[in-house]
């Protein structure tokens, strides 16, 4: 019964933060910052197994620097798309 209290509410922040990217759409900055609570979520309930499970946490930190390195390369595609394009809508931008 703990353990279904333990891993609701990261599940429920989980579910809501993939709501949030899918109905976030016209923005680039919004969706980014929607990705990155995904992740966010997704390092809290690997952090949490790592310790029900006694493991060491070197992997946590191995996902929270390329998390990192995901967030820094989403902020440089965001800069040279609006230095190009002058806005982050995504109805601005063509296929061709």
């Amino acid at each position: 019964m703990i353990m279904l209290i333990y891993w609701s509410l990261p599940s429920i922040l989980f579910i809501l933060a993939l709501f949030s990217f899918v109905s976030n759409r016209k923005h680039l900055l919004s969706m980014l910052l929607s990705l990155e609570y995904i992740v966010l979520m997704l390092f809290f309930m690997l952090f949490m197994y790592m310790n029900m499970m006694n493991y060491e946490n070197y992997f946590c930190m191995m996902f929270l620097t390329f998390s990192v390195c995901e967030g820094a390369l989403g902020l440089s595609i965001l800069v040279s798309m609006i230095r190009t394009h002058g806005n982050d809508y995504f109805q601005s931008f063509s296929i061709m």
